[in-house]
């Protein structure tokens, strides 16, 4: 008998696996309803001209291929905090962390084990409903994942006083998991009022946030109006996390470009969480692709190409919301449940959109 013999396999991934069956289907009236990328009108995958351009300067410069840095590309990492951040008060005083990360995944992924080795606390609170991924990265962390109410099913809204209550009743230096825009899946964000009030209650608790930025831009087609949450727990003092993604906003799906931002309250403080995490990435993959992030740089680094780019991520979330009124236009039923037009109004414009 072979030492793997009694080794059972594993179900496949229920988001991936749904795009396995879909390319695998050739119903020409098919719909890919599993990962979150956009198409075009012909249900192909799209490549934004600013980013075309902008990896045709990379490619037309003739670089090498050595290794990155264990923390990255330096100017993606300062431009990418910068994009996402925004806080000049942190950049002047060199208080974030900056580390690139294989996208948002692996962005988490070092959170994850930043927490299980250097916090006192390994309680993580994921919302319910989340993105399918979040409590395997966390579990496989040693993270303890709990979950926070979040959406109401039977009504279509945010369950925002269930919200309140659970963070109220976390433990002291527990961590939470917040969807900076888009929340996924639901594609229901709170309000602004909303977000001032889950603010004051995670101070009360000393909680520790995690921001999951995958959309930044898509959810109001503007790139600083999604980073609202942020901006608003920066002014107030939190130390907060930030794990970046670039595959929605640039469509760099498979070049897996992303940043974990670290704000802390010093200079020194995030020399040590940058130096801690750049022990983790070593040990999980030594250092980050460089393509990519080039690609990202040349866009962020070029005032002409990042004005493109605003205007490409625009036309994205435009072409969603108009898909969003065609939908708007019935009420989709699954499963019994019935989502009326009010409730498509209320949702934001990508992580709920089955046809984008």
């Amino acid at each position: 008998m072979g030492k793997w013999d009694s080794l059972e396999s594993a179900p496949p991934d229920a988001i991936l696996g749904i795009t396995t069956a879909f390319k695998a289907d050739d119903d020409v009236n098919k719909l890919n309803l599993g990962v979150g990328a956009y198409r075009t009108a012909e249900g192909l995958p799209f490549v934004l001209p600013s980013v075309r351009e902008a990896e045709e300067r990379v490619v037309a410069e003739k670089l090498n291929k050595e290794y990155l840095p264990i923390e990255g590309h330096s100017a993606f990492c300062r431009l990418s905090a910068k994009l996402i951040i925004g806080d000049e008060d942190a950049h002047a005083k060199e208080r974030i962390a900056t580390v690139q990360a294989l996208s948002g995944t692996g962005a988490l992924k070092v959170a994850a084990e930043m927490l299980h080795l250097h916090s006192s606390n390994k309680d993580i609170y994921i919302s319910r409903p989340t993105w399918g991924n979040h409590r395997h990265i966390f579990t496989s962390s040693g993270l303890t994942v709990k979950e926070y109410r979040y959406y109401d099913k039977a009504n279509n809204n945010l369950d925002f006083e269930g919200f309140l209550e659970d963070i109220r009743g976390m433990r002291e230096e527990s961590t939470i998991v917040l969807h900076a825009c888009a929340h996924n899946p639901t594609g229901m964000d709170p309000t602004h009022e909303q977000w001032s009030l889950i603010l004051q209650a995670i101070k009360q608790q000393n909680v520790q946030v995690i921001f999951d930025c995958a959309y930044q831009g898509y959810a109001s087609g503007d790139l600083d109006t999604d980073r609202y949450a942020i901006d608003l727990f920066l002014q107030h003092g939190l130390e907060v996390w930030v794990c970046q993604s670039f595959s929605k906003n640039m469509g760099l799906y498979g070049e897996r470009v992303g940043a974990l931002h670290m704000v802390a309250g010093s200079p020194s403080v995030a020399q040590a969480l940058k130096s801690q995490a750049k022990v983790i990435i070593r040990g999980l993959y030594s250092n980050p692709p460089t393509h990519g992030a080039r690609v990202a740089a040349c866009v962020l680094g070029d005032p002409d190409l990042m004005s493109r780019w605003k205007s490409d991520v625009r036309a994205m979330a435009g072409r969603i919301l108009g898909l969003r009124q065609v939908s708007n236009s019935f009420a989709v039923f699954h499963k019994g449940a019935v989502k009326t037009r009010q409730h498509f109004a209320q949702e934001s414009k990508f992580a709920s959109v089955a046809f984008s």
